[in-house]
């Protein structure tokens, strides 16, 4: 599980909202690509249902923290996850290595200045992969967005 690589090539996502096809493997590791009918809608203030204008259906709600804490809990390692992306994509079971990051970081549009200090790179990377799982429906905590 821990060989595995974040090659764009390889990777397909049933989401074609998803323009970051690098990440597609952190979505389909966190259940973002179940049918609607596994996960619960999204609720707006005051319980209402919250509709995808793409699909007219409703966005599903995906526990990222549960899931996290769970992995992180039944992990031998002590990984950082909500601070360090290596960690979070050790987590996740997937390749963390420099190369790895670098292209993630690339298909997400990493500001070339951030793209020449690593530890940069990785601060932004962290911040936006987290940003793009709350976006489409990951249930992830204001204070790690900030």
């Amino acid at each position: 599980m821990y060989g595995e690589t974040l090659r764009c090539s390889s990777l397909t996502s049933n989401r074609k909202d998803l323009p970051w096809a690098c990440s597609a493997r952190i979505l389909e590791k966190l259940g973002f690509n179940r049918p609607v009918a596994e996960a619960a809608p999204r609720r707006a203030a005051g319980g209402a249902r919250v509709r995808d204008p793409r699909t007219s259906g409703p966005i599903t709600v995906v526990d990222v923290l549960g899931q996290l804490e769970g992995l992180a809990a039944a992990n031998a390692q002590k990984l950082n996850w909500k601070v360090s992306i290596v960690d979070l994509l050790k987590l996740l079971g997937l390749d963390s290595s420099f190369a790895a990051r670098k292209e993630l970081a690339t298909e997400l549009g990493c500001p070339a200045q951030k793209m020449g200090d690593s530890a940069q790179m990785n601060m932004w990377l962290h911040k936006t992969v987290l940003q793009k799982l709350a976006e489409n429906g990951g249930n992830i905590p204001k204070e790690l967005l900030d």
